[in-house]
């Protein structure tokens, strides 16, 4: 069976690609200015003339979705295209198939129709194949959980990953299973109308309640691994980051975080760059004891707290999205992880038991 993911290697010329999640681009952005010769043609046929390796299902999937624009105005799949029209053509990245093997993997299925899937993913999986990870990944459990299903047209179910999060992060992840809801799905991320909310317990604690870090990211040039917040406008992509602070611990903090963009590690990058590196990041630096005493007992608490949460303080708490078909607003929460949650508590009982001079 094949699984649609993301292309990594397709990097177009002439369009922009736009990365609407947490970690790959899905998004790209075609401009088609119509030559003054043109014969008058239908919008679909003309598209696929002028995009490389796409069907005519997709672009009249897109159509419908109100993601091909006229001279700024959506438009339907049989316009008859004119000279000089400007053509703004919305899609997901075209697919490289890949033969995924389908795993019996465990994996909780919060909400289920005939065109998406809610997945609260553990801490610990990665979403897709990959290199170092070519299987026991979630993709190759949604391949086996499809592999016998059919769509109400009688065609087998594809699992379309409209987003992702890091492997250590745990939470909400929002599977498409057709290419009609994944366009829907990607526009919707393009259009920032989807609600993500997070919980991230960080290093530090913060002089106001609410803020917002604006800053450009890039792949660290010290650390390709890691991305770097850049003030050079020509560096790295746009994001944008609302935080809310939820409680106080005093040497950590447990806060909320809104996502305007989703970029690659953008609120690990984001609140390492402020001085509030996650709390056990290894990868920014937050596995380190940054705040707090010197006494051999709080050194100990905090390692037992490395322990306890052997990843990133972060969770996907909440998503929301309008369904791609019914078109009713879907809003959908996943409580704190059991390993998030008990540092979460030992950290409270840590910072009232001070407050108390025990």
């Amino acid at each position: 069976m094949t699984a649609t993911i993301p292309d990594q290697d397709h990097k177009p010329i002439d369009d922009v690609a736009i990365d609407n999640t947490e970690e790959r681009e899905l998004y790209e952005n075609h401009r088609i200015l119509v030559d003054k010769g043109q014969e008058m043609m239908r919008m679909d046929k003309y598209l696929m003339m002028r995009i490389e390796g796409v069907s005519r299902t997709k672009i009249q999937a897109a159509a419908k979705a109100g993601c091909i624009l006229v001279n700024g105005k959506a438009s339907k799949s049989n316009y008859k295209v004119k000279p000089r029209d400007l053509i703004t053509v919305l899609l997901p990245t075209p697919p490289r198939e890949l033969e995924i093997i389908p795993e019996e993997i465990p994996f909780r299925i919060v909400y289920e129709d005939d065109d998406v899937l809610v997945v609260d993913k553990d801490a610990g999986m990665v979403v897709h194949p990959g290199y170092g990870n070519f299987t026991g990944t979630l993709l190759n459990g949604l391949t086996y959980y499809f592999q016998d299903k059919k769509g109400p047209d009688g065609q087998p179910v594809t699992p379309y990953l409209v987003h992702r999060i890091d492997k250590d992060t745990s939470g909400l992840l929002l599977i498409a299973k057709n290419e009609e809801a994944q366009i829907s799905l990607a526009k919707q991320f393009f259009d920032h109308t989807i609600e993500r909310k997070y919980n991230a317990l960080v290093w530090g604690d913060f002089a106001e309640d609410d803020g917002t870090i604006v800053g450009n990211l890039a792949r660290s040039v010290a650390d390709r691994r890691v991305m770097a917040v850049y003030d050079d406008p020509e560096v790295g992509k746009h994001a944008v980051t609302h935080w809310h602070v939820l409680e106080r611990f005093g040497y950590v903090t447990l806060v909320e975080c809104v996502l305007e963009t989703g970029r690659t590690h953008q609120i690990r990058a984001h609140m390492r760059h402020i001085g509030h590196p996650l709390f056990n990041d290894a990868m920014y630096g937050g596995d380190q004891i940054l705040k707090g005493t010197t006494f051999s007992k709080y050194k100990q608490f905090v390692n037992n707290c490395f322990q306890l949460l052997p990843r990133q303080a972060l969770h996907a708490l909440i998503l929301g999205f309008e369904h791609p078909t019914t078109h009713q607003h879907m809003h959908f929460e996943s409580p704190l992880p059991d390993d998030m949650a008990a540092v979460v508590a030992k950290w409270r009982h840590y910072a009232q038991s001070s407050q108390q001079g025990i």
